[in-house]
């Protein structure tokens, strides 16, 4: 099987299922593992597919994203090969997800696996979150000019409550726009820069901070709350440091 990952967390996940021969192509921001980054064929952006590079590669099957990738390139692919769309949203489709993908590349066993182990990992934080925490009111920047939030039917907004954050903006859709005074509005407690898809530093924290004095700015490691893929695995312990240094 020849196989092309238009997605950078399922990428990673091809190469934990052992799919090391299988992938042929991936896209510019398929950033993990390293080694497939620097010697696997690229074949553009997540939502820029270099469509020419595809037909060169001849693939059996392409993973692609429903919000990652673009609707119109997709279905073009899909008149030529086998198209496969993931559409993940919480950790029980990501689950779902895995296993299915087992199932298509006949990695059932190490498919299985990973899902007792991210799912273990998830029930660890879920136990340690049910004494005595509170959920914190929280916002989730992922883009600058103009801001951008994590709404509410979004991967980052589940990790935000496994994490036991309140994501203030959980009544909107997808990524909305908003202005600073807007989020000032929600009375958010805690303001969450993700790395990406923006790559938010120290420097946006001091630019934000006067503008919201009553608000605690850190900055988080995007692909621990929007890769839905096996960095699954780290996110648990991730999240509990992350709360520990809040608690302190």
């Amino acid at each position: 099987m020849r196989i092309i990952s238009l997605v950078p967390s399922l990428t990673e996940l091809l190469f934990d299922l052992g799919l090391d021969e299988e992938v042929v192509g991936i896209t510019k921001f398929c950033v993990h593992p390293d080694k497939w980054f620097h010697n696997k064929t690229r074949v553009g952006g997540t939502k820029n597919i270099r469509t020419e590079v595809i037909h060169e590669l001849n693939p059996d099957l392409i993973i692609a994203n429903k919000e990652e990738n673009t609707k119109e390139q997709i279905e073009k692919l899909a008149e030529n090969y086998q198209v496969w769309v993931t559409d993940i949203k919480t950790l029980d489709s990501a689950m779902e997800m895995l296993k299915n993908l087992g199932e298509l590349t006949n990695r059932n066993l190490k498919a299985n696996l990973l899902t007792v182990e991210i799912r273990e990992g998830f029930a660890q934080l879920k136990k340690h979150l049910e004494i005595g925490h509170r959920k914190l009111r929280t916002g989730y920047l992922i883009w600058r000019n103009p801001y951008m939030v994590a709404g509410g039917d979004t991967f980052i907004n589940n990790m935000m409550d496994y994490c036991g954050f309140e994501n203030t903006f959980k009544k909107t859709s997808r990524y909305p726009q908003i202005t600073i005074e807007e989020l000032s509005l929600t009375h958010c407690e805690l303001l969450l820069l993700s790395s990406e898809p923006f790559p938010f530093k120290q420097k946006h924290i001091a630019s934000l901070q006067p503008q919201l004095p009553d608000t605690k700015i850190i900055l988080v490691d995007g692909e621990m709350f929007s890769w839905y893929g096996s960095r699954l695995l780290y996110a648990p312990g991730y999240f509990l440091e992350l709360i520990k240094d809040l608690q302190r």
